[in-house]
C-alpha cells in the first residue's frame, strides 16, 4: 500500500503567509522561507506554496521565494498561483520547485496541461481546483482565487485534467476552507472512484480524526494550512496518530 502524504499549505500575499476562511478575512500568518524550513524539519512529507492573489492581480509569481524555499528545505515543494505558460513551469522549476500548480490559467487555456506534462512530465503537473457545491447537489470549478463560478462541473473538469496528463488533483473545497469541520468527504469519494491519478484534498482540517478519515475515503494525501500554522496539530502527532489508526505513513 502506498504512503499517505501529509502536506501543509503556505498560501502567500505580498511575500507573506496568510490564511483564511472560505477563501475570505486574510489574516498574516508568517514568513514563508522560514515556515517552510520548519515544516520540512518536521517531518511533512512535501510542501505547497500558492501565491493567493497572482491571477487576481495578473503578475508574474515571486521567484525569489521559490529561490530561497529551495535552498531552506529538503522535501519536495509545488509552487502555484500566476502560472499562465509553458514557460512559468521552466522558471518555477529552474528555481528550484518540484512540482508546478495551474488552476484558473487551466481552465482558460486547458491545453497547458498536455504541453506542460509533454514538456517536463506528468509527476511536475498538479491540477488545483477550487470547488463549492451548488443548488444542484455537485460542484462548480471556481477560479480567480474562488472569486469567479465558471459553471463548469469539477468532476468532469478533474476527469478532463486527468485525461490532459495532470499527474495529481487537488481539490480544495471552498464551502470547508478555515473552517476546522472535516474535509468535503462525498467529494473526495467520488474523485477517488472517477480517477486513477493521485488525489489531494483540501479544505477543512480540524482534527486528526478528520485527516484520517478522507485518508480512509481515499485520497491519497491531505492538505492543511491554519491547524499547522498555528500549532494545533503538530505533524509528528499526527503521523503516530495515523499509524496506530493503520493508515500507512513516513514517520521521521
Amino acid at each position: 500500500m502506498l504512503t499517505k502524504r501529509i502536506i501543509p499549505c503556505l498560501d502567500v500575499d505580498n511575500g507573506r503567509v496568510v490564511k483564511g476562511k472560505k477563501f475570505q478575512n486574510i489574516q498574516d500568518v508568517a514568513d514563508p522561507v522560514e515556515l517552510g524550513r520548519y515544516y520540512s524539519e518536521q517531518g511533512a512529507d512535501e510542501l505547497v506554496f500558492y501565491d493567493i492573489t497572482a491571477s487576481y492581480e495578473d503578475r508574474d509569481i515571486f521567484i525569489t521565494i521559490v529561490e530561497k524555499v529551495a535552498e531552506a528545505i529538503r522535501i519536495p515543494f509545488t509552487i502555484g498561483g500566476g502560472i499562465s505558460k509553458v514557460e512559468d513551469f521552466r522558471r518555477v522549476l529552474m528555481a528550484g520547485a518540484d512540482k508546478v500548480s495551474v488552476n484558473s490559467s487551466a481552465v482558460k487555456n486547458p491545453q497547458l496541461i498536455r504541453d506542460a506534462a509533454l514538456k517536463f512530465g506528468a509527476q511536475c503537473v498538479v491540477l488545483s481546483i477550487d470547488a463549492k457545491r451548488n443548488q444542484h447537489g455537485s460542484w462548480d470549478v471556481y477560479v480567480k482565487g474562488g472569486r469567479d463560478n465558471t459553471g463548469i462541473d469539477a468532476i468532469e473538469w478533474a476527469k478532463q485534467g486527468q485525461n490532459l496528463g495532470a499527474g495529481e488533483i487537488c481539490i480544495n473545497s471552498i464551502d470547508t476552507d478555515g473552517i476546522k469541520q472535516g474535509y468535503d468527504l462525498e467529494l473526495n469519494r467520488i474523485l477517488s472512484n472517477n480517477l486513477t491519478i493521485p488525489i489531494i484534498a483540501s479544505g477543512g482540517a480540524g482534527t486528526m480524526e478528520d485527516f484520517a478519515t478522507v485518508l480512509n475515503v481515499g485520497a491519497d494525501a491531505a492538505l492543511a494550512a491554519s491547524v499547522f500554522h498555528y500549532k494545533e496539530i503538530l505533524i509528528s502527532d499526527l503521523k503516530n496518530y495515523l499509524h496506530k489508526q493503520s493508515i500507512p505513513v513516513r514517520r521521521v
